[in-house]
């Protein structure tokens, strides 16, 4: 027999107002996850100069995606594009080409990348341009 148990956040962690807190700010049931016995988190920084794009690309698993400054445009195959801004998060899907913009002609975009992914594995795969 499996037991459930349902706790709120105010059992948990007490009613003291000075207590840190966490707010979700996405929650995405995802596939594609890595199955090894062991896993690699990456946490990586990146910086899109005005008008600048990523390359072509896709990734073995999903990619959380985290905008610190900015906004970010992800143009995928077959998928509308989709813009998120500072404070923001999205999750991009694995197997899927892609190109982020950063379509603001002054200011930097600035994000933070959460990768799992099986040891050792690339964080991205070029993919050359058919042109």
């Amino acid at each position: 027999m499996v037991l459930t148990l349902l706790v709120s956040p105010q059992v948990l962690l007490g009613q003291d107002t000075n207590v840190a807190r966490p707010e979700m700010l996405l929650k995405e049931a995802v596939e594609g996850m890595p199955r090894g016995d062991l896993q690699e988190i990456k946490v990586l920084t990146a910086t899109i100069k005005p008008g600048g794009k990523t390359v072509f690309h896709s990734h073995r698993y999903p990619v959380t995606v985290y905008i610190l400054e900015g906004a970010f445009t992800l143009e995928m195959d077959g998928r509308a594009p989709v813009t998120v801004k500072a404070g923001e998060a999205m999750v991009e899907p694995p197997n899927v080409k892609m190109t982020g913009y950063n379509r603001n002609p002054t200011d930097p975009m600035r994000v933070v990348i959460f990768y799992v992914s099986d040891l050792d594995t690339p964080f991205l795969d070029p993919i050359k341009s058919i042109n």
